[in-house]
């Protein structure tokens, strides 16, 4: 009988994985995506679009489609479905692991402004600058809602919804993004602050070194940490080789 294993997904990390993971005769795979993205790139192997209804709903998918293993490859700020995952997991002794990407490092030349929560970096953007580069992503935009004396250039996969800032352009793009692309819009919106989440990889990693080459300040929103207990690997090969070492 075919193991199953059942993947987090929504990252490239977990299209990779799955990619490896569906060549494998002996494994079932299914990967799970959040549907926040109107036009997902979809994994190998069976997909699954939506919630499961908190932890309990998880756990009860996981014992009815009698899954052997857990893989959590979401978005390094997804931390609501990685708190899910370590309960479900908990309750019905599937082993789960977390695949996190590495996050970002600053350099010689960076100024980096760290903040706990879109909030926090809310808070710090009036004494940084007056337009404003935010590439958070299309949620918790209602943190920036009453910076009225701010100009912000909102980028994002998908249009977000309201309430947002009065004075936003929204850009829809998908990255990877070149840093000569990132030099030229930073210019060409006189952008003299950026916001980001420290969600590491190397897609959306240009942002930062044309922040640095303008001598541009940059807001970084720390990731959350993995749930306690839970193990973690930084790349696919690391979760390739401790699903072998559970499923042989």
């Amino acid at each position: 009988m075919r193991r199953h294993v059942l993947i987090l997904g929504g990252t490239g990390e977990a299209r990779r994985l799955a990619g490896e993971l569906a060549a494998d005769p002996g494994l079932r795979v299914t990967s799970s995506l959040a549907g926040r993205v109107a036009r997902p790139r979809l994994p190998a192997g069976e997909v699954r679009v939506g919630g499961f209804g908190g932890p309990e709903g998880l756990a009860r998918w996981l014992r009815e489609h009698r899954v052997d293993a857990l893989i959590d490859a979401t978005h390094p700020f997804a931390g609501t479905i990685s708190r899910n995952a370590a309960r479900a997991a908990a309750e019905t002794r599937v082993p789960l692991l977390a695949l996190r990407r590495p996050g970002w490092t600053a350099g010689p030349g960076d100024d980096w402004h760290p903040a706990a929560s879109l909030e926090e970096a809310a808070a710090l953007l009036p004494a940084l600058g007056e337009r404003v580069f935010l590439t958070t992503g299309r949620m918790g935009l209602a943190a920036f809602a009453d910076l009225t004396g701010l100009w912000f250039l909102v980028r994002s996969v998908d249009a977000p919804g309201p309430p947002l800032p009065p004075r936003t352009e929204v850009l829809l793009a998908r990255g990877p993004f070149t840093v000569e692309g990132e030099t030229e819009l930073l210019r060409r919106y006189g952008i003299d602050v950026l916001v980001t989440k420290d969600s590491g990889a190397g897609a959306t990693a240009a942002k930062l070194t044309a922040a640095r080459r303008a001598g541009l300040p940059v807001v970084v929103v720390r990731r959350p940490e993995v749930p306690a207990g839970v193990p973690a690997v930084a790349d696919v090969a690391g979760a390739v080789a401790w699903l072998r070492d559970r499923t042989g």
